[in-house]
This record gives C-alpha cells, structure tokens and sequence, in this order.
C-alpha cells in the first residue's frame, strides 16, 4: 500500500459509523489527519477518541451535509490542521 496520505487531511463526512468510520479509522493508520463530519457528535467524539488511542490524529465536527451552514463550518476546519494538503 502507497504512503502518499501520509501527513495529508481527510475530510470524511458520514463518519460516525459504517464506511465513514471504517475509512477514517483507515486513513488515520496509514498517517492521514481526519477531520470527521456527522450529525452524531457523540458517536464521532467516541471515534476520535479511538483513532488517537491508536497514535492517530482525528478532529469532530458536528455537521448534517444537507444544511450549508454546518458545511462551511466543516470546510474550515481542516484549515486549523497542520498538513501539506487536503483531501476530500
């Protein structure tokens, strides 16, 4: 498997749970920073807790894809993660 997410961010929304969770949880192994996005910040609070017991790093943003306002907030957040670039 290629390196080249290494040191990159992921926005990943639908995180909190099935192939959001499971792609997040991925990502951070292989040195992605992942900025996780769902409706269910408890859920997603629990997952980054997960991800960074495991040496990984993750951040939770609250957000529901079909409303824009907490689109942009997600869209701003990756911005506060040190990183080369941004994936989404």
């Amino acid at each position: 498997m290629s390196k080249n997410i290494e040191g990159k961010v992921v926005v990943i929304t639908g995180a909190s749970s099935g192939l959001g969770e499971s792609t997040a949880r991925y990502l951070a192994k292989l040195g992605a920073t992942v900025v996780l996005g769902a409706r269910r910040k408890d859920r997603l609070d629990a997952v980054v807790k997960d991800i960074e017991a495991d040496g990984g790093k993750a951040l939770a943003v609250r957000a529901d894809v079909t409303k824009r306002a907490t689109l942009k907030v997600l869209c701003r957040r990756p911005s506060t993660c040190t990183a080369r670039s941004t994936c989404w």
